[in-house]
């Protein structure tokens, strides 16, 4: 009810809708498939598949455009900051996976998200706004529209159904994000997305577009609650989890490159496989690759090219696929697999022909169910919000939570080794970080997690917010508090208990796994040169010049500064940094940073280390050009790079 009569354009439109809904997008009429309903002879402009939508190129400019801004620590929020490689950081996504780039390209395993699934009553960012400082933020923040979620203009809103760019707003957010998080993916890495109904069919083609639709591993259904509910008529009991891999594992892949089948071997993903019956491969022949059992060398439908004959070359008899089957590899495989002792005819060399499949190639790879649809073995959301009143004392502070079942699933399957990074860029209440260190715990191993998460304002009328927490980073942080402190407590148990034992040879130790976690905060540069400007006067300007003859923020702790160079360079967050006589020496010697004063028995030292980078502010220098020019020098020499700010 808004108060107002029906609109007679309104009604019509309605009336067309019901009549021609093809020629509807996101409630508005494309005349061109108008038209084309309509039998008129139409041609398409740039006709091809392709997924497009108001505001694509708006989204890539977004994607392409630099940001300045930097992470700083929080170490008062943080668990064990100088010993930990777990990385919390609470921001903005989209300007985060921005400042991850350098330090962070390539290095990341595995990615989970558990993006909006755009409902309706969902808020997110759309469309993304880099332009404003942080002053102008300011201005905005404490705003609300009236639903009473937060505003920042052109950041964060809720996307109702009865927005007219709907479906476009909720891709024009996921878009760059997915982008930059695949420049984070190892070639080996993989991605997996959450995601319901609403959404599916957008998310594969978005997906299709960034990681290439070859890379597509798998659309798994999976149950997120047990039991009917009063849904209109059917009773969705389901989610999805897509998963792209950056690479899929190709079979016979045809590239012009001559080792193109060896790099795919070592640099794409493949799942963990399943357990292997060895029991079911035998070894006839005594072929020197080990045990093998025979599968069928044909397989369903019919292709001109896969169907020759084959004769056995012992009987002389000649074979054909079954009806409606062809071989699984063309005349010219099939011979050089023949010629491989690849291809065996029957246990006694007189049947049809089969194919050699060895163990040891066999268990490299695995198949797997692809619909999870198991509430006691995989967990339903329901157990997702059952875990968490565990550790909030009988209070669930998140909405439909995801099981940490459901991510140690994911994480087994993503074949980590012992040390990968996981990624968690919609880190919510902090499901995957739990997920990572329930798994360490497990199996001794030392993976770490990095989990993003915008301080979302929690609803004043929600448990969580009433229980002091004011924004779901705030929930997140400490529940992955909780859930470390829990842990610890479980193995200090079992150590204990091994420790009164006589414990047998080989028993392996039950080591404590890192259940810390570092927090940084997205900010501004802490120099003024990479920040945005705003003078519009001479005057203004005449001052900013003024301004940047020291370029380090006045407020700028050297802490942070230390934090922002790292990520410019290129350098970890989990980076090694020592202080030395006047400097901070970063991974024994790959970078050098001169933050606090400058003397030539300071670079005497530094130059001692045989660095590969130094940098020092310019402001260290002030008044000693001779000093400047002498180090530069002794730097040059020495092989070492130097660069000022």
């Amino acid at each position: 009810m808004n108060g107002f009569s029906p609109a007679p354009r309104d009604q019509r439109l309605s009336a067309l809708k019901s009549l021609i809904p093809e020629a509807f997008s996101e409630g508005k009429i494309d005349w061109e498939k108008l038209k084309a309903a309509l039998g008129e002879d139409v041609n398409f402009s740039n006709e091809r598949y392709v997924l497009n939508w108001a505001g694509k190129s708006e989204a890539f400019r977004i994607l392409q455009e630099p940001s300045s801004a930097t992470l700083v620590p929080v170490r008062e929020e943080s668990v064990d900051f100088d010993n930990t490689q777990n990385i919390f950081i609470e921001g903005e996504n989209l300007a985060v996976l921005k400042a991850l780039q350098k330090s962070y390209f390539n290095k990341v395993k595995m990615i989970y998200i558990d993006p909006p699934y755009n409902t309706g009553n969902d808020s997110f960012i759309y469309p993304d706004k880099f332009s404003e400082t942080k002053e102008e933020y300011l201005k905005r923040v404490g705003d609300k529209d009236e639903s009473g979620y937060m505003l920042r203009e052109g950041r964060f809103a809720k996307n109702s159904k009865e927005n007219g760019q709907y479906h476009s707003n909720w891709l024009n957010m996921m878009m760059p994000r997915l982008y930059l998080a695949k420049n984070l993916l190892r070639e080996d890495g993989v991605i997996f997305v959450s995601i319901d109904d609403n959404e599916v069919h957008n998310l594969r083609l978005l997906m299709n577009e960034i990681f290439g639709e070859e890379n597509f591993v798998a659309q798994i259904p999976w149950q997120s609650r047990a039991s009917i509910q009063n849904d209109t008529d059917f009773s969705v009991n389901h989610e999805y989890v897509i998963a792209y891999a950056k690479h899929r594992r190709q079979e016979n892949r045809r590239l012009k490159e001559s080792n193109a089948e060896e790099w795919y071997k070592t640099n794409s993903f493949v799942c963990k496989p399943l357990p292997l019956d060895k029991d079911k491969f035998d070894n006839p022949d005594n072929d020197s690759r080990g045990l093998w059992k025979a599968d069928p060398f044909d397989a369903p439908n019919v292709r001109s090219n896969l169907t020759y004959p084959i004769v056995n070359p012992t009987t002389g008899e000649t074979y054909f696929p079954a009806r409606g089957r062809h071989w699984r590899t063309d005349l010219k495989q099939y011979k050089k697999a023949l010629a491989d002792n690849r291809i065996c005819f029957g246990k006694d060399g007189k049947g049809k022909p089969q194919l050699k499949v060895f163990y040891e190639e066999k268990k490299a790879y695995g198949s797997i169910d692809n619909s999870w649809f198991d509430a006691n073995r995989i967990g339903t959301s329901t157990l997702g919000t059952k875990e968490l009143q565990r550790l909030f004392d009988g209070v669930a502070n998140f909405d439909t939570p995801k099981p940490t079942t459901l991510l140690k699933k994911l994480l087994d399957l993503s074949n980590l080794q012992k040390d990968s990074i996981i990624l968690d860029f919609f880190a919510g209440s902090g499901t995957t970080a739990h997920a990572v260190m329930q798994l360490n715990r497990e199996d001794g191993g030392n993976r770490k997690y990095i989990c993003v998460q915008l301080p979302e304002k929690c609803d004043e009328k929600t448990e969580a917010f009433k229980a002091g927490y004011k924004t779901i980073a705030d929930i997140a942080k400490e529940r992955i508090r909780r859930a470390g402190t829990k842990i610890r407590g479980e193995v200090e148990a079992e150590q204990a208990k091994q420790s009164g034992e006589l414990g047998l040879a080989g028993t392996p130790e039950v080591k404590m796994p890192d259940l810390g976690f570092k927090v940084f905060r997205l900010e501004d540069s802490n120099f003024k040169q990479w920040r945005k400007t705003t003078a519009a006067t001479l005057a203004e300007v005449e001052q900013q010049m003024l301004d940047l003859v020291d370029p380090v923020k006045p407020d700028a702790a050297v802490e942070n500064i230390i934090y922002e160079l790292l990520l410019k360079s290129g350098k970890d967050l989990n980076s090694k940094i020592v202080r030395g006589n006047g400097f901070y020496n970063v991974n024994d010697g790959e970078l050098v940073l001169l933050l606090e004063s400058a003397s030539q028995e300071i670079v005497d030292s530094v130059i001692a280390l045989a660095p590969a980078k130094v940098i020092a502010l310019d402001r260290l220098f002030h008044g000693n050009d001779q000093l400047k020019t002498n180090t530069s020098l002794q730097f040059r020499d020495s092989s070492v790079e130097f660069l000022t700010i």
